[in-house]
């Protein structure tokens, strides 16, 4: 770019007085008084013409200049916005990685915590996982597969034997083996729900059980005996019921 320097336009006003100096011999004073301020005028026009010129010369480089480094900064802006961006996507994806561990480890926590539920007419605590075990068994059971419920119900006690559903594991066990005809595995099984479950309400059938399991062993004197302590233990009961009506039969 060309620039015009203060010499040159030196240059220039002197060579526009120079014809004013020449003429002005000739002139009348007036005249050359008009012919200078005219002279002068037009001088200071073209200066201020050079003038702009160069200033606008200027502006523009300037304006270049500007638009150079805005090109700059909004390039450098786009890829902080990407970088943010991948932050952001990361940041996202570890919060959803956080969120699934919590609720993983809130669904376990669920299992480990016991739920209210009602066993034979009374609300008790129990474990998910109990629960859950307890009605496996149960529905083997109600299935006709006396066996594998058996084999069910027999884990199920010596996993959970301070559980709530415990008694009633181990009455159903006992009735497993009635219904095997395994009558002598069923009495033994019923005797623990009598001993170790006494207080449960499943204590009253389970001596019932063992006596017509003695009865189907032809041992009428212990189904005999058990009768007559069932009806003693568990006066009231619908079992203490049915004891003493079976009693009569035996008499």
């Amino acid at each position: 770019m060309m620039k015009l320097v203060p010499s040159r336009l030196a240059c220039l006003l002197i060579a526009a007085w120079l014809p004013l100096q020449a003429s002005a011999g000739i002139l009348e004073d007036d005249e050359a008084r008009k012919a200078i301020l005219d002279l002068r005028a037009k001088v200071d026009n073209i200066a201020r013409d050079l003038s702009g010129r160069l200033d606008n010369k200027a502006d523009k480089s300037a304006t270049l200049d500007m638009l150079n480094q805005h090109e700059q900064t909004m390039s450098e802006i786009a890829k902080l916005r990407g970088q943010i961006e991948v932050l952001a996507n990361e940041v996202a994806k570890a919060q959803n990685a956080q969120r699934t561990l919590y609720a993983d480890l809130d669904a376990r926590m669920k299992k480990l915590e016991p739920q209210q539920t009602t066993i034979d007419g009374q609300s008790v605590a129990v474990l998910p996982s109990e629960k859950q075990a307890y009605d496996a068994a149960m529905t083997t059971f109600q299935s006709g597969d006396y066996k594998a419920a058996a084999a069910a119900l027999q884990d199920f006690v010596k996993r959970y034997p301070e559980s709530a559903y415990a008694a009633n594991a181990q009455y159903w066990l006992g009735n497993a083996y009635y219904a095997q005809r395994d009558y002598k595995k069923a009495i033994a099984a019923q005797e623990v729900v009598t001993t170790t479950y006494a207080g449960s309400p499943k204590a009253a059938d389970a001596m019932l059980n063992m006596a017509t399991s003695y009865a189907e062993l032809k041992d009428l004197a212990r189904a005999k005996k058990t009768l007559q302590q069932l009806v003693s233990k568990f006066p009231g009961t619908p079992a203490a019921q049915s004891a003493k009506d079976r009693l009569a039969v035996l008499k």
